[in-house]
């Protein structure tokens, strides 16, 4: 149990029968009438739906002990993602469901973030970027700037995504896991 005074960004609480809901952001608003209460928005860690809501200020609320352990993405297998614990070296196959859009961006020998509770794979998170190789995109075309215009790309992953009129197929590229958006390139 923790008191709302305690909440933090990317604490798992467990609400409304037993569902899982991670902090996404919270605020303490102290009216200048009547009792304090604290704003906050709430991920469905399942779902990956967000909502609204305000707790009194000081109210418990139960946390949920989630377990998140540093993993390498090691192979696929079917559906199923296969990571590697870093520690114990014991694998844990994930359903490509639970991985979601992260399956956009894993490459062998990726590292991630597995969360866990009670045993049961929640969600895999990836570092805010990661660098990829640009497996096919068209050329750029005589007279084009450094500056403007976008093409799609193919990266390693099979993920397509836009990219500046300069980059070329082979090429090392930074992209955002959060939004696919290319963030440039990556010197060797």
């Amino acid at each position: 149990m923790a008191s709302t005074n305690d909440l933090k960004n990317g604490m798992v609480l467990k609400l409304e029968g037993g569902q899982l809901w991670s902090v996404v952001e919270f605020q303490h608003v102290k009216p200048g009438k009547g009792p304090a209460f604290v704003r906050t928005k709430l991920k469905n860690v399942l779902s990956g739906k967000v909502v609204d809501k305000t707790f009194n200020a000081g109210v418990k609320v139960e946390t949920a002990t989630v377990d998140k352990r540093d993993m390498q993405f090691s192979y696929m297998d079917g559906d199923y993602f296969v990571f590697m614990d870093m520690e114990t070296y014991d694998q844990l196959h994930i359903d490509r469901k639970v991985v979601g859009d992260a399956a956009n961006f894993l490459v062998e020998g990726f590292e991630a973030t597995v969360a866990q509770h009670e045993g049961e794979v929640l969600f895999v998170e990836l570092p805010a970027a990661v660098e990829l190789t640009v497996q096919e995109t068209e050329p750029g075309v005589q007279g084009d700037r450094s500056t403007g215009g976008t093409k799609p790309a193919t990266l390693e992953t099979g993920h397509q995504i836009n990219v500046p009129l300069f980059i070329t197929t082979g090429e090392k590229i930074k992209v955002d896991t959060r939004t696919s958006d290319y963030l440039g390139r990556v010197n060797s």
